[in-house]
C-alpha cells in the first residue's frame, strides 16, 4: 500500500495503454475553440495574455493555417481534446512551434510528448528551417520535454525572434 496522497510513477504498460487511447487530430474550424480555450487556460494561469496571443488565438485560420502553418490537437478517447500545438510560418522556411498546451486534467497521459513528436514530424515535412520555439523558464517541465526531443537552447533564435513575447526568456532550435 502506498503513502496516502503520493503519486506513483506509471509503469511502461500503463504508459502504452494511455498512448493507445490518444490520437492526433488536424485543425478544423470546429476545433478552433479548443485551440483558443486550452491556450488561454495555461497562459492565464502563469502569465498574462499578450496582444500577439490574442491575435493568433482569435484568428487561427488567418494567422496560422492560411499562411502555410499547421495546428494539431491530441484527443483522448475518454476526455476529448486535451491538447494543442501550432506551427506558425514566420519566414520563407522558418516555423515557430507555438501555442503548445495540454489541459491540467490530462497531465501524466503523455499527451504532450505525443503532440510534440507529431508537431516535429510535421515541421520536418514542411521543410522548417529553422524549427524553433520561444518559452519561459517557469515552464520547466515543458523545457525538459523540448530538450528530451531534440531542441537546444539557441542565442541566435533568441536575438532574432525572442522579442515577440514579453514573457520569453528561453529560445530553442530543433536539431534533428
Amino acid at each position: 500500500m502506498g503513502v496516502p496522497g503520493a503519486r506513483r510513477k506509471a509503469s511502461a504498460v500503463e504508459i502504452m495503454r494511455l498512448r493507445n487511447r490518444l490520437r492526433i487530430r488536424e485543425f478544423s474550424d470546429e476545433l478552433a475553440s479548443h485551440f483558443h480555450d486550452i491556450n488561454v487556460e495555461w497562459i492565464s494561469a502563469m502569465f498574462r495574455l499578450e496582444e500577439t496571443d490574442r491575435d493568433v488565438l482569435e484568428n487561427p485560420r488567418a494567422r496560422i493555417i492560411d499562411p502555410g502553418g499547421a495546428i494539431l490537437f491530441v484527443e483522448s478517447m475518454e476526455a476529448g481534446i486535451v491538447g494543442t500545438c501550432a506551427l506558425q510560418k514566420t519566414g520563407p522556411a522558418s516555423f515557430e512551434l507555438t501555442k503548445m498546451a495540454v489541459r491540467a486534467s490530462a497531465r501524466g497521459m503523455k499527451a504532450g510528448e505525443l503532440l510534440l513528436r507529431a508537431a516535429i514530424d510535421r515541421g520536418m515535412h514542411l521543410g522548417a528551417d529553422p524549427l524553433y520555439l520561444l518559452t519561459n523558464t517557469q515552464c520547466a517541465s515543458a523545457v525538459h520535454l523540448y530538450e528530451k526531443l531534440g531542441f537546444q537552447h539557441d542565442a541566435d533564435i533568441m536575438s532574432r525572434y525572442g522579442s515577440r513575447y514579453e514573457r520569453c526568456n528561453v529560445a530553442m532550435r530543433y536539431r534533428a
